[in-house]
């Protein structure tokens, strides 16, 4: 299943999430030519990724890993979700709070990855972690709004909208459970720094979430958008369908 679009339309024009999805992807046409060798690919992320047995040599690649990505589908998917749910965060943050918050949320993804094997020394690349944390704090500030998932299921092809607290909950839990089950020297899906992002992103919203009143937000809105909700066009209707005789 895919998150597509959500309800919560953003009050301002997301100029730093966009400059994010611009960023990552001009990094990543920059080094798209090495994909047709793989020595030189491996020695691309080796040295611009974060590889935790050398981080105290090369600290640095705690941010650069956070810019590169493994192919085409791993940059797509995390720009759809960074597209999906940045805006709004944003939107509540503001332009440079919301890029700290996504750049220390993607720092303290890394820490966790580390921690959970120091002595790795596969290099980890991609914004997962700080998106992680994008989604970890639109969980606390939005648990309602609705998201419109794209779900394929063989041959069935759905749009349903859910309540962000379910979708975002469900992928948290994936990931955790994945973290749990994925042997950790075969490389992989970064199960641990998504997890960690997406707590590092509940913390560093707690202070926006309580300068909004907190419970009283939540009792507030009842973990709705604070203002009305997009509609679209083209969305699944509550009107029954009379099939032709």
């Amino acid at each position: 299943m895919f998150p597509i679009r959500d309800h919560n339309p953003s009050q301002r024009r997301p100029l730093v999430t966009y400059a994010l999805i611009g960023l990552n992807v001009l990094v990543f046409l920059s080094y798209v030519s090495l994909f047709g060798d793989a020595r030189a690919l491996n020695e691309f992320f080796y040295t611009w990724g974060l590889v935790p047995a050398w981080v105290g040599e090369v600290p640095g690649t705690m941010l650069t890993s956070m810019f590169l990505h493994g192919g085409f589908m791993h940059l797509a998917g995390n720009m759809l979700f960074l597209w999906v749910f940045g805006d709004n965060m944003e939107d509540r943050m503001g332009h440079v709070g919301f890029l700290a918050f996504y750049l220390a949320g993607g720092l303290g993804a890394a820490a966790i990855q580390i921690l959970a094997d120091p002595a790795s020394t596969i290099p980890m690349v991609g914004a997962s972690g700080a998106i992680a944390a994008v989604l970890g704090g639109y969980l606390l500030l939005f648990p309602k709004a609705r998201v419109d998932v794209l779900f394929f299921f063989v041959v069935i092809i759905r749009v349903v909208p859910i309540p962000a607290a379910f979708v975002l909950g469900a992928w948290f839990g994936i990931q955790i459970l994945g973290g749990l089950g994925a042997p950790s020297d075969e490389g992989g899906v970064a199960y641990w720094a998504h997890t960690g992002g997406f707590a590092a992103g509940l913390l560093l919203t707690l202070p926006v979430w309580l300068r909004l009143g907190g419970p009283a937000f939540w009792r507030r809105t009842q973990g709705h958008p604070a203002h009305p909700e997009a509609h679209y066009r083209w969305q699944r209707t509550g009107v029954p369908r009379v099939p032709r005789r």
